[in-house]
């Protein structure tokens, strides 16, 4: 069973930077792809972007390409989420993911953390 929690989540002015980290524990960490998703008020959770187990492969939303950056630590048990040029429509709640393998689709993944709400003002 693997627990994760996530952190880095707040209020930011439009443009500006945020970076979420998502700590896992009680499992092999190392053997996970590992994914960040967002729900925003009213809509459904859509997939940010994902990591593959082994540092290799990215896949980002076309909505967030070349602003935000995925990244794993798998000596400290972490995915890291870096959002740069933030605007009002990223606002929601961000939620990291582990998986078996990499994909886009909620069901794909076993174990989710609690989220962590990112707020971007106008």
């Amino acid at each position: 069973q693997v627990q994760l929690v996530e952190s880095g989540g707040g209020l930011v002015q439009a443009g500006g930077s945020l970076r979420l980290s998502c700590a896992a524990s009680g499992g092999t960490f190392s053997s996970y792809a590992m994914a960040w998703f967002r729900q925003a008020p009213g809509k459904e959770r859509e997939s940010v972007a994902v990591i593959s187990w082994n540092n290799r492969s990215t896949y980002y939303a076309d909505s967030v390409k070349g602003r935000f950056t995925i990244s794993r630590d798998n000596a400290k048990n972490t995915v890291y989420l870096q959002m740069n040029s933030l605007k009002p429509e990223n606002t929601a709640v961000y939620y990291c993911a582990a998986g078996p393998y990499s994909n886009t689709y909620s069901r794909g993944y076993n174990y989710w953390g609690q989220g962590t709400k990112v707020t971007v003002s106008s």
